[in-house]
């Protein structure tokens, strides 16, 4: 009875097959052949760092190809199984087998796109969770950390964790934090995850423009890791909140938090650990995360400042030379400051009292001197020494990342100009 049902079904689609002309026939096997394909393709095509992928505004096709793939799936199929059965009932051989090549490259090629090559397939958020007090725990200290303190406690994400992880959910004073990062970018952010009241996850799909791209699980709405704001999606235009963080050596961060919790390596992830281990010195083989040592090229490293709705990015090479660097965005007056580590900024409101103070390098490169009052100051902003002992610099939200993304997402910036010439 099955069979004979089936007859009966398939009779017509049959006879109407049979009656197309035969370059109809062939019109819609080779649509439903490249529509398959170029949807399962273009899919992570537009999402990760393939040749050519990340130079255009591709993102809104991209979220409409994987929220609509379901049903390109059905009417790629339909259409291939409507034109499969006049090859199939009176095709040659070859054509058959043809025909079957093509649908076992298909299975190969969706088997690929979406259980090897998709983001949130290759970069897992950790399992085991844990943190360890650094005085007591095995832990290198002259990693790059984020750091990130509310309610009086402090915490530190290594890079090279988090950089493979790209997000990792947690609390820090009893409070709900997402802690992010773009190794392609080299941008590190700390956000709320709160959204419209909720607690929210999120899931990484991929990138735009090279920066991370996360998926919350409620609205399905596309977030770019960089400005913590949805670009396409139902909550398109909505920003994340985004707390106070800082980049240095766990060393400088200590000093500072002695008390600070650190992340500890999740052993799952050893060996992803392990291929991030230049990473913070910008020594990687992979032109994607390689430092450019040469000032103002894609992968120049600079410290980006925001003030308000202004932004001002200073070249790194630069910083390293002169040690400080004195400036005002817009009307902020600012003090950047790099340690001997030549890895641990510092960007400093250089406001105190109400008078605006400049500073010169003191010491053995380590302390600061205001030049009204010859205090000395810690490379931590606090006042050591002279009549202005125990006060403390305000800290200015910056930024270390490569130069490509910095002028990306920060279109109107601003760029810190001196006298000063790059070197090699």
């Amino acid at each position: 009875m099955k069979r004979i049902a089936a007859a009966l079904t398939l009779k017509p689609a049959f006879a109407f097959s049979e009656k197309l002309p035969v370059y109809v026939k062939r019109l819609i096997l080779f649509t439903a052949i490249i529509l398959l394909f170029s949807a399962e393709i273009l899919r992570v095509y537009f999402l990760m760092p393939f040749p050519g992928s990340q130079v255009s505004n591709t993102v809104s096709y991209a979220y409409w190809i994987d929220h609509s793939i379901v049903w390109i799936r059905i009417l790629a199929l339909l259409l291939l199984c409507f034109a499969l059965i006049s090859v199939f009932r009176n095709g040659r051989t070859w054509k058959k087998i043809l025909l079957s090549f093509i649908l076992i490259l298909y299975a190969i090629v969706f088997f690929s796109f979406n259980f090897r090559l998709q983001a949130d397939k290759i970069f897992y958020q950790p399992v085991n969770k844990s943190f360890a007090n650094a005085t007591l725990g095995n832990i290198d200290k002259s990693k790059l950390i984020i750091g990130v303190v509310i309610n009086g406690q402090a915490k530190a994400y290594p890079i090279q964790l988090i950089g493979y992880h790209h997000q990792v959910m947690d609390t820090i004073g009893k409070t709900p934090v997402m802690i992010t990062y773009c190794t392609v970018c080299r941008t590190g952010r700390v956000y709320s995850p709160i959204v419209n009241g909720k607690q929210e996850s999120f899931r990484l799909v991929g990138m735009d423009h090279f920066n991370a791209v996360f998926e919350d699980a409620t609205t399905k709405s596309w977030w770019q890791q960089a400005t913590g704001t949805a670009i396409t999606g139902p909550l398109k235009g909505y920003v994340l909140t985004e707390f106070p963080s800082s980049q240095l050596t766990l060393t400088s961060w200590l000093r500072q938090y002695p008390n600070s919790l650190v992340m500890k390596p999740d052993t799952i992830f050893m060996d992803n650990y392990f291929r991030l281990e230049d990473y913070d010195k910008g020594t990687m083989q992979s032109s994607l995360v390689r430092r450019d040592t040469v000032s103002w090229q894609n992968n120049s490293w600079i410290v980006g400042v925001m003030n308000n709705f202004s932004t001002k990015a200073y070249d790194w090479n630069e910083l390293l030379q002169k040690k400080i660097i004195q400036d005002s965005v817009d009307k902020l007056p600012i003090l950047l400051a790099i340690e001997n580590d030549t890895a641990s900024f510092h960007v400093y409101d250089r406001r105190v009292d109400g008078s605006v103070l400049s500073f010169q390098i003191g010491g053995n490169n380590d302390l600061l001197v205001d030049e009204s009052t010859h205090s000395s100051w810690n490379m931590d902003g606090i006042c050591i020494a002279g009549s202005l002992k125990g006060k403390k610099l305000l800290p200015v939200q910056s930024y270390n990342e490569f130069w490509h993304s910095w002028r990306n997402f920060h279109k109107n910036s601003k760029i810190y100009v001196s006298n000063y010439t790059s070197m090699k």
